[in-house]
């Protein structure tokens, strides 16, 4: 097979006509021509951190969505599916990807559960990270617990040393960690770190020897503030979306929206390949071609360097596809889940005032970021009466639910979504995907959560007595529909939660990571609010 354009030669920065030649799903020579071509080939692009499961999809109907955009690999940490599955998740997310040509390399969870602050349906320890290494697994995942790290936990510094063992680079999450601590936890030989949020931050890993990968998203997008990394350590960065929802993917693109972003900020495309592709293959060793006589045969064409519209991927040398659409299908995935909770009821639910005029902790949300606040809410309301959501102040109750054994829920409250009536519920809760929910009042909160619990794992909108939800039977949190299909019910439950006045440009996914006990500062799992910081639980009133 012979593809002809303009050949992209990132490695030695050069763009010249010229013919592919394939043979043997790799690529046997590449020539030089002096014809005219209004196409340009180039590498395929590479995400260098992503959780699958966050889209919603398995990973053969997620590589249905990305190879079209010209996305032919993916470093993937399943960790979202190990703390529901353990094991069995991991084995089945690997196998499920070998149904797609999408090169999907996933690594060992590092922290199942993150926290042993919340319950989750396994535990991965360091016996089952050495049997995923000598499986052939390429990195250890991101080490969320970066306490541990610093104050050597036993168990968390055994798999960091089982990492080392077996030659595989460690993925880091530090958010916020600086100074003393930050050279603690770099000294765990942890090479990567998604979780900067500001320049100097990302410039202070850095120099401690861990690169920086940009993060853009749905909820958390961080490139308009880490960019100017692409030029001042282009060594040192890597693009990824970590978590992107699949109508985000529809209607924006993968990481080819990232290239598009760049190149408005007038990078050149040898830049941004240099941390979209050549960085990540190289930090994770990956065997993804990179348009070289001799690589495997993966590559893209484009129609510009100014639109970069993706026409057609080749993975291993297959077109697999072609003017947006991915000539590959799958068959339909298992299923497999861990659910085991009861209907819950409004007492279940209710919480009193321990003296008059309480003082609340209430978590404060910030769109677009995955860091919260700590707000003191002063509900003038006596000893006794029940504490309900303040609309005025835009502060809601949310709650969460243990979807492992039957538990009394932990009840707290949050602000800055801006709903006015109604609630919505998700079994998508990072890391051990419990049951979370916000609402305006108790009877809808109870009808958006039960009704996850009938379909064992979903998201719910209640919306006047009016339920709508998306179910997720695949560990309660991905669906065996495509793309397409679940992006529609996906953007049908935005609209309607929109309508219900909330301002969250992603709410689902923002509601999701308010109970992921590793991001600061207030956040709540199923066993109580929880101070990131203090890295302990705490009192829902200030005077307790």
């Amino acid at each position: 097979m012979i593809i002809s354009g303009n050949i992209v030669d990132i490695i030695n920065r050069d763009i010249y006509p010229g013919k592919v030649y394939l043979r043997d799903n790799i690529i046997h020579k590449i020539e030089r021509d002096n014809s005219t071509y209004s196409n340009y080939i180039l590498p395929g692009l590479i995400d260098s951190h992503v959780h699958i499961e966050s889209s919603m999809l398995t990973p053969s109907g997620f590589a249905k969505l990305v190879v079209p955009r010209g996305t032919i690999g993916v470093v993937s940490d399943p960790h979202e599916i190990a703390n529901i599955c353990g094991v069995k998740g991991v084995e089945y997310m690997i196998e499920d990807g070998n149904n797609v040509p999408l090169k999907c390399f996933f690594g060992v969870p590092s922290c199942v559960p993150a926290t042993s602050f919340e319950t989750s349906g396994f535990k991965i320890e360091s016996l089952e990270v050495e049997y995923l290494l000598q499986k052939g697994a390429p990195f250890l995942a991101e080490m969320m617990n970066f306490p541990g790290v610093i104050y050597g936990n036993q168990e968390v510094w055994s798999k960091l040393k089982l990492a080392k063992k077996y030659n595989v680079p460690i993925d880091g999450h530090a958010p916020g960690v600086r100074g003393e601590d930050l050279e603690k936890y770099a000294a765990g030989n942890i090479t990567t770190d998604h979780e900067s949020f500001t320049i100097d931050e990302a410039l202070e890993k850095i120099k401690l020897g861990i690169k920086t990968q940009i993060r853009e998203g749905s909820a958390a997008r961080n490139f308009e503030v880490l960019h100017p990394l692409i030029s001042k350590e282009p060594l040192q960065t890597m693009l990824c979306t970590d978590d992107s929802h699949p109508d985000l993917i529809i209607e924006k693109g993968h990481i080819d929206r990232l290239i598009k972003l760049g190149l408005s900020k007038g990078y050149s495309i040898f830049e941004l390949y240099q941390v979209a592709v050549i960085n990540p293959v190289k930090h994770y060793n990956l065997p993804v071609g990179l348009l070289r006589e001799g690589d495997a045969a993966d590559f893209i064409v484009v129609d510009s360097l100014s639109d970069f519209n993706v026409i057609e991927t080749y993975i291993d040398g297959l077109k697999v596809a072609s003017n947006g659409n991915a000539l590959f299908d799958f068959p339909k995935s298992d299923l497999i889940n861990n659910f085991n909770c009861s209907p819950i009821s409004i007492a279940d639910i209710t919480i009193s005032a321990p003296y008059d005029s309480p003082k609340v902790r209430v978590i404060e949300a910030q769109d677009g970021e995955l860091l919260t606040n700590e707000f003191i809410w002063h509900p003038n309301i006596k000893k006794g009466q029940f504490i309900q959501s303040d609309l005025n102040n835009d502060i809601l109750k949310i709650v969460v639910v243990n979807r492992y054994s039957q538990s009394k829920p932990t009840v707290g409250f949050i602000k800055n979504f801006g709903l006015k009536n109604g609630a919505l519920a998700s079994s998508v809760a990072h890391d051990s995907h419990n049951i979370v929910a916000i609402g305006c009042d108790d009877n809808a909160l109870i009808q958006a959560i039960n009704s996850v619990i009938e379909c064992k794992g979903g998201i719910s909108v209640c919306n006047n007595e009016c339920l709508n939800r998306l179910e997720l039977p695949v560990a309660g949190l991905m669906s065996v529909e495509p793309g397409d299909v679940v992006a529609k019910k996906y953007t049908e439950l935005n609209t309607l939660v929109e309508e219900m006045g909330c301002t969250i440009r992603a709410p689902f996914m923002t509601l999701a990571f308010m109970s992921l006990l590793v991001i600061p500062s207030l956040k709540v799992g199923d066993k109580g609010l929880f101070d990131v910081n203090k890295f302990e639980f705490t009192s829902l009133f200030v005077n307790e």
